[in-house]
């Protein structure tokens, strides 16, 4: 059964999704009937799946309740006050880092397509101040500003290039036939839903 929580956000997600996915659909439509633009399906399918995980990751870190709201501007105040086995430190510590592994994972693809390589210095930057901004904001909405989020957050994007990495170099050891757009979108796909698996459990110990 999916947790209350993780149905309301995909609920709450499934009209900007429709409404995007038609967006990208139709610009993509005019890409190729006046620039003569190629249809490349695992890099459309690919952009639509980063899309929608970076609504995701807004929505949860501007929505799920906590029982404090105070700022925090002194660093790893709020990190050492939890128990290394209560569900606090789980959706707190572990929740923060996870949530920018796969964050880190797509900016560094987004970086590799645009310049060629993936920058590990580029992709802790542009994480670094994604995580500043959404502390921000938080304070604009009823909510706080952590900065051990930022510093949680900031380490999930170190882990997150490493995997990026990783994956890459053993991608490159794979069969040929594996390298084909077929299968680099079946294998976002398997990544999409391993996560989804993932983020349920996790919710589930936390809530």
């Amino acid at each position: 059964m999916i947790p209350s929580k993780v149905y309301d956000i995909l609920i709450n997600l499934l009209p900007m999704i429709i409404l995007f996915s038609v967006v990208m659909i139709l610009v993509k439509i005019v890409a190729v009937i006046y620039n003569k633009e190629k249809i490349i399906v695992y890099k459309d399918i690919k952009n639509l799946l980063y899309i929608i995980y970076c609504f995701a990751l807004f929505m949860l870190v501007t929505t799920t309740d906590f029982s404090s709201y105070s700022n925090n501007f002194i660093p790893f105040n709020e990190i050492m006050r939890y128990e290394l086995t209560s569900a606090l430190f789980y959706r707190n510590i572990i929740g923060n880092i996870a949530l920018f592994i796969p964050f880190a994972f797509i900016i560094s693809d987004m970086i590799k397509d645009k310049i060629g390589k993936s920058n590990l210095l580029i992709t802790s930057f542009i994480c670094l101040f994604t995580s500043c901004t959404i502390e921000t904001i938080q304070m604009f909405i009823g909510r706080s500003f952590d900065v051990d989020d930022i510093i949680l957050n900031f380490f999930g994007s170190i882990l997150g290039y490493i995997m990026f990495k990783v994956l890459h170099k053993l991608y490159d050891f794979l069969p040929k036939f594996l390298h084909k757009d077929m299968f680099k979108a079946l294998f976002l796909i398997v990544f999409v839903i391993i996560f989804l698996i993932i983020f349920v459990i996790y919710y589930e110990v936390t809530r």
